[in-house]
């Protein structure tokens, strides 16, 4: 066992191609709504809050509505970065604090039939416009991938979002699009996270995606939370079908990290029944710690049996 954990920690520089550091890759979001302002000041405590999405990016966001109290899932328009669009409302937010301005956008209407009958409508047409855009791509042998397309519900605008690995020259592109669609066109280039967020699918736990189920808040993931939770260092196993590392890496972090400031080290050396021992490893959850005698004994103690005296960690009676 601890030739494997040496065998990790020396080869783990290999997996830091999973690590979220390409340009951009936590800079840019496909469609967030725009606040109501850029100030600090405080909201009515009173006023509801509520959670909305985005249909077609699955972006989550706060907004407020000064009429009356709108139901769960009804269809909303919002202003948007890219103008005036439909989302829905997913929930309350019952914990509101000290909510301000800069951080919820103001609800514009309710849907009306007409509006859904105009989002259905797009729908079929971005399909159309998905496959004449991917077969452009393909003609002028861009290096891109085409992950999404949306028409905006109140402007005269399509939006195309693609992933690549680098900058790409698509001048000549938008110039095709714009004669056949005949309106402005905005290519966005997301990062391989954000496509897994829009698309969607099931993760290795046979869940979905939990950029697209649970949260849409993108944090980067490093291998040390990997590390830190004792994972095997096999990319096949820590790592997402969009080639980064799992999501689900950094909820569970921060207990670690914090359990383990209170626990001994792996190598942290000690002397028990006038034997030198190591520590090998630490599960915090388990609450167990496996130590090694330079005689070659192993033996896994609770770890309400270590504490720290002087400095130097002891193992103790029960």
């Amino acid at each position: 066992m601890d030739n494997d954990i040496q065998h990790n920690e020396i080869h783990s520089d290999e997996f830091h191609h999973l690590e979220d550091t390409a340009f951009g890759e936590f800079s840019e979001t496909t469609g967030i709504a725009v606040p109501l302002g850029e100030g600090t000041e405080i909201l009515d405590a009173n006023l509801p809050v509520y959670r909305l999405r985005l249909p077609y990016s699955h972006e989550t966001f706060q907004a407020v509505f000064t009429n009356d109290l709108i139901n769960i899932g009804t269809m909303v328009i919002v202003p948007t970065r890219y103008g005036k669009d439909i989302a829905q409302i997913i929930g309350y937010i019952e914990n509101k604090g000290n909510v301000t301005s800069g951080e919820v956008v103001r609800i514009d209407r309710i849907a009306t039939s007409g509006d859904l009958e105009k989002t259905k409508q797009n729908a079929e047409k971005e399909k159309e416009a998905f496959a004449i855009c991917r077969e452009k791509i393909s003609l002028h042998r861009l290096d891109m991938k085409l992950v999404s397309v949306h028409y905006l519900l109140e402007e005269s605008k399509i939006l195309f979002f693609f992933t690549a690995e680098s900058r790409v020259d698509f001048r000549e592109l938008v110039k095709d699009l714009v004669g056949i669609f005949k309106t402005r066109i905005e290519l966005r280039q997301i990062g391989v996270r954000d496509e897994s967020r829009i698309v969607g699918g099931l993760g290795v736990c046979g869940r979905g995606y939990c950029c697209h189920t649970v949260s849409d808040k993108l944090k980067p993931v490093s291998i040390k939370m990997a590390k830190d939770q004792n994972l095997s260092l096999n990319s096949m196993k820590i790592s997402g079908p969009c080639g980064r590392l799992l999501c689900c890496l950094a909820y569970e972090y921060s207990f670690y990290n914090e359990a383990r400031r209170q626990l001994p080290q792996e190598g942290c050396k000690l002397i028990w029944q006038e034997a030198n021992w190591k520590v090998a490893e630490v599960d915090p959850v388990g609450g167990k710690i496996k130590i090694v005698c330079e005689d070659g004994r192993q033996i896994y103690m609770p770890v309400s049996r270590f504490e720290k005296q002087d400095g130097r960690w002891q193992l103790v009676d029960n």
